[in-house]
């Protein structure tokens, strides 16, 4: 159960930051003011679907990692442990500012200063959300392998040659 649990929660995770991020682009670049209200306000009670989601997907992430320590799984708890900081020190205070001010109709340059930091912050844990994904379809390519783990030789492969072209 936790192998569906686990990836179905991070996509949902992932769709709903996604969301948040593009519905924030598009209403302020293409739409009303009245609708870039809209997203602001609705966003923190996107909260009641994204936190459960969140709390699945690291709670199966470290069932499912039990017992392996690869340097993937290990890259993929780092990227967890910073998205997390992300979210509850900049991204959820920066939500609920934000909503509160759109509410108030405070649109002024503390608004926009602080939805270019959420909009940073959420890019971010849009890319890292992502590359955990991906490493985790990865980590399924393994098999279930858990004594002498290791990757296939293709991903292997790949990220040798990623990593000698970022030198």
């Amino acid at each position: 159960m936790t192998k569906f649990i686990h990836p179905v929660a991070g996509a949902v995770a992932l769709l709903v930051i996604s969301t948040f991020w593009l519905a924030t682009i598009a209403s302020e670049a293409f739409l009303a003011m009245d609708t870039v209200i809209a997203v602001k306000t609705t966003i923190p009670y996107g909260f009641i679907l994204l936190v459960p989601a969140l709390a699945m997907t690291g709670g199966s992430g470290f069932k499912l990692a039990e017992g392996r320590r690869t340097d993937l799984i290990a890259t993929k708890i780092a990227r967890m442990r910073f998205a997390a900081i992300n979210g509850l020190f900049v991204l959820i205070p920066s939500a609920l500012f934000l909503a509160y001010r759109a509410e108030a109709g405070l649109i002024d340059g503390w608004f926009y200063g602080v939805q270019g930091i959420e909009l940073l912050a959420g890019s971010v844990n849009i890319c890292l959300l992502g590359l955990n994904m991906h490493d985790g379809f990865a980590l399924g390519r393994t098999h279930g392998r858990r004594n002498g783990e290791t990757l296939s030789p293709e991903y292997e492969g790949r990220r040798a040659r990623r990593r000698n072209l970022s030198r």
